[in-house]
């Protein structure tokens, strides 16, 4: 089952995009890079739902699509962030109501951040995944395991930055993995990116996957 469907909240709508098994199973939300809701994201949804998962990515820009690096910086300087917030708020609550507890976020890049903050307000969310993407959040109010694809030399994600990341989610007692992968840089999942990696690819979805499996099945 594939639908393009519309949020509602505070007299507002955003575009979400949903996928999901004929026989339902545990939900994820899916958080985009600062592309926006690109075709990758959603086929990233599609197998996703393949693997038993009901996912749901919503759309936080309102439709647009960066097709250039700098048409996403402009992107970022034009957000407006309490719409970006209220938009993922509301896409938690339609997932929520689909598929109850627990849930599963993954986001990428820009979305990483928002996936962790959306991880620290919401009691359900028992699994985070992170690709190329550190943030911060209250890690104290986060119940879920985290998983991490980082590449080991990102000129978009410092390596220092994102092993601060790491030192200060154990600390809180966090249950946290995250891998490192040589020879790859940001965006290496994105099959529409010259970074894209076939293999490092594949390896990190199996990996998260299984981590899927582990923690909402």
């Amino acid at each position: 089952m594939k639908s393009e469907i519309q949020l509602k909240f505070k007299e507002q709508t955003a575009a979400a995009y949903l996928s999901a098994p004929e026989s339902g199973g545990p939900g994820v939300l899916v958080l985009h890079a600062w592309w926006g809701l690109k075709p990758f994201f959603k086929l990233v949804c599609d197998h996703l739902a393949e693997q038993g998962f009901t996912v749901l990515a919503p759309d936080l820009y309102q439709g647009r699509i960066a097709r250039t690096i700098d048409e996403a910086k402009a992107f970022m300087e034009q957000n407006n962030f309490e719409l970006m917030g209220d938009t993922v708020e509301a896409a938690v609550k339609h997932l929520q109501a689909q598929t109850g507890a627990p849930l599963g976020v993954i986001g990428f890049s820009m979305g990483s951040a928002w996936a962790l903050a959306v991880t620290a307000n919401e009691p359900d969310v028992k699994a985070v995944v992170q690709f190329y993407g550190a943030g911060e959040a209250d890690y104290s109010q986060i119940k879920a395991r985290v998983l991490g694809h980082f590449a080991e030399v990102d000129e978009w994600e410092p390596l220092e930055y994102v092993r601060q990341m790491e030192a200060d989610m154990k600390a809180a007692g966090l249950d946290v993995t995250l891998h490192l992968y040589p020879n790859v840089g940001h965006w290496f999942v994105e099959e529409d990116r010259p970074e894209f990696d076939a293999s490092t690819a594949a390896l990190a979805w199996e990996r998260t996957f299984e981590f899927l499996r582990q923690n909402l099945k």
